[in-house]
């Protein structure tokens, strides 16, 4: 029985089809870039005072009262003004809240949401909370995107989330209130965290197997990477956070009109027994190819099993087809540390960068370049070596520099600010490497679903990564030392992946490989001969 992939061999690997898939999707996680971190400018918090209340003062001494009277202990309070003549008033030594407001500093940029809302002092806790909420939505997202993409197809769900991430984004710029803001922020996340993995899936599943690698790693992170890079420089040149999100909005638009240039996924229409449409799909991918199609592409018992098993090929796959097998259910458990691990580490090491002294945008730069770097990289090495030596290799090698920050004195800041960085690249990389064998290790049947589980796995680890930073507070490297332990625990995990380089996309469940070291039965080989398969 033939596969998917040697029946469109005739379409080569880089034709005019296929380079144009790659060029629109990864151009489409552009947006998804600077979408996931634009809140770092959005919600930061400016350096502030207490307004002062010139009524309180006599009005020849008011000058003087502006200038003095909000210096305090704090940002979150004020020394109270003290006597009653017309000619002098002076400061007590008491204090008092803010309770004319605060002056907010537009030296960096203006405004922000706490600078509108007054999202400080005693409201504090509502900026990280509005932040939570959009890894919520991504959590959301993750988990309800790929069932839909597996149940409804891969382009109606990239299309219908990429409006959604628009929309949501423009309207979250006319918010009138902090909680209209944080239901959008939420909404939001669902549709960028959605819209990146079926992109992700439905360039993979449309592409060969080389042209898949280069399209995951060089096209798809690579975007993703440069709209990072692109997000400071919106915030630079754009003043004011409504106007940087309608900036943000923008560019997601303009992919609408790709609705009748990207195709519906080959292969799931397959899975779905459609095999007249993905027919049509290939001739035409043929036709723009200049390359002669056969006059019969897909014939019954080629590509999938489902198509000799009537019944199969009607079934329904739910989330617990992930854990149904022995095999199944092992891929997907290995799937949710690991995914749940890199993301941790990932988000908790770029938040941190983002919040070192010095220039913000710079800083937010730097670190945008790094993972650029790091996608390129793993792209030059991925087929160097098998794919779970590969993902093992750069998780050790950013536990270890993470856990050497501890033998660094504390006075040597430059020190840990570098270590950090380097060991940002070996996180870095493997955050972009993950996406790659997961796809290779989840069938087409449940694929979507699979990502979608592993990625709602990986939500949860952002939502845990900024306590994990507040650690900082009682000790400077104890950060460093848990993102270092739960990198280099990843690492050893990721060695009992079964490696699946140069390996055909499998379509069936039936047809995934076991976990390193696991012997078990075909199951339906076992039923007929009673024959075992040896270790892999």
């Amino acid at each position: 029985m033939r596969d998917y992939d040697e029946i469109t061999s005739f379409l080569g690997d880089y034709g005019l089809f296929q380079i144009l898939i790659i060029v629109l999707l990864s151009l489409s996680a552009v947006p998804c870039g600077y979408m996931g971190l634009v809140l770092v400018f959005v919600s930061d918090t400016p350096e502030h005072h207490c307004k002062v209340s010139i009524n309180s003062t006599s009005s020849s001494s008011s000058a003087d009262v502006e200038q003095s009277s909000w210096i305090g202990p704090d940002s979150c309070s004020r020394y109270r003004l003290s006597g009653n003549r017309t000619d002098a008033v002076g400061l007590s030594d008491d204090t008092e809240p803010c309770v004319d407001g605060w002056v907010f500093s537009t030296e960096r940029y203006s405004p922000t949401v706490v600078s509108e809302w007054d999202l400080v002092c005693d409201d504090a806790w509502k900026v990280p909370f509005s932040t939570s909420l959009f890894f919520l939505g991504t959590l959301i997202g993750s988990f309800i995107g790929g069932h839909l993409s597996d149940r409804f197809g891969r382009k109606p769900v990239f299309f219908f989330t990429l409006v959604l991430q628009a929309v949501s984004t423009l309207i979250q710029a006319t918010s009138v209130s902090w909680v209209m803001f944080c239901i959008l922020n939420c909404l939001r996340g669902v549709g960028q965290i959605s819209n990146f993995i079926s992109s992700l899936i439905l360039g993979s599943e449309i592409l060969s197997q080389s042209a898949r690698l280069s399209y995951t790693l060089l096209g798809h992170a690579l975007g993703f990477g440069i709209g990072y890079a692109l997000l400071p420089l919106f915030a630079y040149f754009i003043q004011g956070w409504r106007m940087l999100l309608v900036a943000c909005a923008i560019p997601g638009s303009l992919f609408i009109p790709m609705w009748w240039v990207i195709p519906e996924s080959p292969r799931w229409l397959l899975q779905k027994g459609r095999v007249e449409e993905a027919e049509l799909i290939v001739r035409s991918a043929a036709k723009r190819n200049g390359v002669t199609a056969p006059e019969v592409i897909f014939r019954a018992g080629d590509c999938l099993e489902l198509m000799e098993n009537k019944g199969e090929e009607e079934q329904t796959y739910t989330y617990l087809d992930l854990i149904r097998t022995p095999d199944m259910r092992n891929i997907t458990i290995l799937g949710v540390f690991i995914w749940m691990s890199i993301s941790m580490v990932y988000y908790g090491l770029s938040l941190n960068t983002s919040n070192l002294n010095g220039n913000i945008y710079l800083n937010c730069f730097i670190s945008a370049t790094i993972d650029i770097v790091a996608y390129v990289a793993t792209w030059l090495l991925v087929n160097r070596t098998p794919r779970p030596t590969f993902l093992f290799s750069t998780l050790l090698f950013c536990g270890i520099m993470l856990l050497v920050i501890q033998l660094v004195p504390e006075n040597m800041q430059v020190m840990f600010q570098v270590l950090a960085l380097v060991g940002k690249v070996g996180v870095s990389g493997a955050y972009c490497f993950i996406y790659v064998i997961s796809v290779e290790l989840f069938p087409t049947v449940v694929r979507n679903m699979g990502l979608g589980v592993t990625s709602t796995a990986a939500r949860i680890g952002c939502i845990i990564s900024p306590y994990v930073i507040y650690m900082g507070v009682y000790s400077q490297t104890l950060p460093f030392t848990v993102f270092g332990t739960i990198s280099a625990m990843a690492a050893g995990v990721s060695l009992l992946l079964p490696d699946t380089r140069n390996s055909k996309l499998p379509d069936l469940i039936s047809q995934i490989k076991p976990i390193r070291g696991r012997c078990c039965p075909k199951e339906s080989a076992a039923a007929q001969s009673g024959t075992t398969e040896g270790c892999k």
